[in-house]
């Protein structure tokens, strides 16, 4: 499934709407995706465990790839800290 594209400024102002729908959001700022929201509904046991799966997946490659996700979390905030600077 897509995610939207969206500005900031405008999911804050429709968030109660995209609480409401079932798709993804990815959220930007000055075009660069900051985060994602991904309603939770009351979905079945089929999919939670369909999230879980997709959860052990991602954990299992990243140790495959020897990646510290920890690792990941610094560098994301050191570049995002550049990109305010200038």
């Amino acid at each position: 499934m897509e995610a939207v594209k969206v500005g900031i400024r405008e999911f804050r102002a429709q968030l109660a709407d995209f609480i409401a729908a079932s798709t993804p959001v990815a959220i930007t700022r000055h075009g660069q995706t900051v985060g994602y929201f991904i309603p939770a509904h009351d979905h079945g046991e089929a999919e939670l465990a369909a999230l879980k799966r997709a959860s052990q997946t991602l954990d299992e490659l990243l140790a495959s790839h020897a990646i510290d996700p920890e690792a990941v979390v610094a560098e994301f905030k050191q570049a995002r800290k550049q990109g305010r600077a200038g």
